[in-house]
This record gives structure tokens, C-alpha cells and sequence, in this order.
């Protein structure tokens, strides 16, 4: 007999076969509520024809097409596509997973941008994306022209440069939450054939539809609101059907992807976005108007307040308001502002805000904002300034504990 078919009919496994083989396989009518979590590295094929034909598919950034785990598996394909229909509003629009909010920035710029070309950004922009624009781009010849935020696409437009390619938006603005006029940016990069990007961390995915602004592509740290646990690292680009090849090809070369664990986490966390977000901003506004009484504070920086300077374009292009916001630390000129001292004895120690960094989780943080290098065309001129995101817990709770903060901060000199 020959060898092939002798070994074709064995029925037993050796114990070194049955632990690779068992287990790894069944079949079943049970529905679970959440999808199951696909944990691949190598994707398995019927024939080499399959291989082959997937492979292509995959290149060609064809949806559900997968080769390799780095390309995604159902988990991942299904939080890209309810990324495709929230943030994406109904268009024609495909998104992209990368395992930071910050490699999301990185990697659209990469994918769009060359050596000779200009880019326009937003001078109150996340402080990281100014850095990759002044060090990497810089490198790499793309040269940044830095604008006003609350300039009028009127005024922008002039800054339009024969070898301008995009202008990357941040609506509102980090720290000092300036509005932007996007649609009337994107209409005026439209007839001037400029791509546009707006980091939509603040608002999304609830209160904000950049897609009806008109933008090109979103930016979104995942991290953040979609995640809301505090637990998970994680971007996405979610653009235009048009704009979709030179971002999958750079994703593909670079090597970006997630896994299914965090996309899961992911999925997990966008189920109660609704109910999550609707909080956020309720216990928000509560304390930005608390706040606005308080004889500490000069302003408080807040798009959902009728006293913030572009409050009528929020309202007209807004669904509603996050967590995060600054105010400003009312200063005395005689005793030359605050003291270090003063302003940690405002922040530490307190109950329930945590001194951190990434927002957007289910628990109140502060931070005094330190943006005297990320500014140059509006730098900062008021007061000491700091950024709250405000949490789930009970919006008594945390006036007290900033007021306990206000109480320390007048007790040192």
C-alpha cells in the first residue's frame, strides 16, 4: 500500500497531533449577544487558488478580505464597519485600525503626503500631531503653515499655496476648545481641490458628523469615548471611498494593526455610548456653569456655554458636548499670578479627579495645561489654565472635591 494513502486512513492521533488538532473547531446553533473574539495570526485557505485570490482582494483593500491576521479577522471587520456607518453617516466611507489615536494622525499623513507639499493645520491642534508635522514631516519635505483657528475660511483661503494638499482641522481645539468654521473650510478646500481632515476626538461619535461638514477624513482616538473604560489603545481613519487606496496601501506597508482582543473591547464599549456620552455631558455642563460662579475663575472655556466666544457654531454644527473642557485661574497682577504650589494644591489630592492624561473614560481627571510650545501663530495669554474631563459619578460629588481643591490651592502661597 502506498505510504499517502496508509497514512489517509488512520482514525488515531499520537498525543503530540491531538493537542495540535483538538478543539480548534465547532459547530453550533448557540447565539451569543457579543461576537465572538478572533484571535489570528495565520488565516487558513482551502487551495493555493484561494490564497492567491484572497491575497488580491486584500491589496486591492476589498472589504472582508483577509490573507494575513495583520489585515484583520471578523472581529476587527466588524468594528470597521460600524466605524464605516456611525462616524461615516451614512456615506460611502471606509475606515482603518491602527493601535493608537496618534498612529492614526501619523499614518494619514504619511499616506497623503509628499515631499514639496504644504500643509495647513490648526494652530490649537493635539499638541503630538505639531510634533510629527515639525520633526518627521519636516524631514520628509512637507512644509506646515500653522492658522488661527477662529479664522474665517474667507481669511484661509489665502493661505493656499499652489503645492497645498490638506488642512487638518481640530474642532474644538485641544485645551482651549476654539470652534471652527469646517464646513465653510470645506467648501472653500473643495474648489481648491485640498484635501481636509479634522481630529474628531471631542465630539465623536454622538455629537459630531464631520462626514455632513463635508470633510475628506476623521481621525478618531479610540480610546477614548468609543472605548469609555480606560482600558484599551486604539485609532481608526475612517474616509472617503475616494480617498481609500493611498491609505490602505500605507497601512499595509507600514505593518499597522490591532488585535481582536482590544477590537472587542472596542465593540464592547461602543454599546453604551449613548447612554454614556448623554452623561458625560449633562454632569459637564453642570460643573462648567458651577464653575463660571466661582471667584477663582476668570473664564471657562466651554463650547456648550452661551458666554464661549464661538458658541453659535457650535450649536449650529453640534449634536451636543463632551466631558472635557478648561477654565481659566483668575490672577491677581500685584502677586504676579498663581505659584506652582497653588495650582498643585488645586489638583492633587483630590477623591474622585485623577491627574491623567488620556480622557474620555468613565472617570473624572485634571490637569493644568502646559501649552506655552504648542502654540505660534495664538499663543496663550490668559491665565493659568486646566483642563477637566468630567465623568460618570454624581456632578455633587466632584463640585466638592473641586471644592476642597479651590480651599487647598488658598492655603499656600
Amino acid at each position: 500500500m502506498e505510504k499517502g494513502k496508509q497514512n489517509s486512513k488512520r482514525t488515531q492521533h499520537s498525543n503530540a497531533t491531538s493537542f495540535v488538532e483538538l478543539g480548534r473547531k465547532w459547530n453550533s446553533e448557540i447565539r451569543t449577544a457579543n461576537l465572538p473574539i478572533y484571535r489570528a495570526s495565520t488565516v487558513l485557505f482551502e487551495t493555493l487558488d484561494q490564497a492567491h485570490a484572497l491575497a488580491e482582494a486584500a491589496d486591492r483593500g476589498e472589504k472582508g478580505a483577509s490573507h494575513y491576521g495583520t489585515i484583520g479577522t471578523p472581529t476587527t471587520f466588524a468594528l470597521r464597519e460600524a466605524l464605516e456607518h456611525i462616524e461615516g453617516a451614512g456615506q460611502d466611507c471606509r475606515a482603518a485600525l491602527m493601535p493608537s489615536g496618534l498612529m492614526a494622525i501619523t499614518t494619514l499623513l504619511l499616506a497623503y503626503l509628499k515631499s514639496g507639499d504644504h500643509l495647513l493645520v490648526t494652530d490649537s491642534v493635539y499638541g503630538p500631531t505639531r510634533v510629527f508635522c515639525n520633526n518627521m514631516l519636516s524631514r520628509l519635505g512637507v512644509k506646515t503653515t500653522y492658522y488661527d483657528p477662529t479664522i474665517t475660511p474667507e481669511k484661509l483661503e489665502m493661505f493656499i499655496q499652489p503645492g497645498t494638499r490638506m488642512i487638518f482641522l481640530e474642532s474644538p481645539g485641544s485645551y482651549t476648545f476654539e470652534i471652527q468654521d469646517v464646513p465653510g473650510i470645506c467648501a472653500m478646500a473643495q474648489r481648491h481641490n485640498v484635501m481636509t481632515v479634522i481630529d474628531n476626538a471631542w465630539g465623536s461619535p454622538l455629537f459630531a458628523k464631520p462626514f455632513d461638514w463635508g470633510v475628506d477624513a476623521s481621525v478618531l482616538p479610540l480610546t477614548k469615548y468609543w472605548s469609555g473604560h480606560a482600558d484599551v489603545l486604539m485609532g481608526a481613519v475612517v474616509v472617503r471611498e475616494e480617498h481609500w487606496l493611498p491609505l490602505w496601501r500605507t497601512v499595509r506597508e507600514l505593518g499597522v494593526s490591532v488585535g481582536g482582543d482590544d477590537a472587542a473591547l472596542i465593540l464592547r464599549g461602543m454599546r453604551t455610548i449613548d447612554v454614556r456620552m448623554k452623561r458625560h455631558q449633562q454632569n459637564g455642563l453642570e460643573i462648567a456653569y458651577w464653575l463660571e460662579q466661582r471667584p477663582e475663575v476668570s473664564s471657562v472655556l466651554h463650547p456648550g456655554l452661551p458666554s464661549h466666544p464661538q458658541h453659535s457654531l457650535w450649536k449650529r454644527d453640534f449634536k451636543g458636548s463632551s466631558g472635557l473642557f478648561s477654565f481659566e485661574l483668575k490672577t491677581d497682577p500685584e502677586k504676579k499670578g498663581l505659584t506652582l504650589r497653588q495650582i498643585a494644591a488645586l489638583c492633587e489630592g483630590r477623591r474622585y479627579f485623577g491627574i491623567g492624561y488620556s480622557w474620555g473614560g468613565f472617570e473624572s481627571l485634571i490637569f493644568p495645561a502646559q501649552i506655552g510650545s504648542l502654540r505660534s501663530v495664538m499663543p496663550w495669554r490668559g491665565g493659568p489654565l486646566i483642563r477637566l474631563h468630567i465623568g460618570l459619578e454624581d456632578p455633587a460629588d466632584l463640585i466638592a472635591d473641586l471644592e476642597e481643591g479651590f480651599s487647598a490651592m488658598a492655603c499656600v502661597s
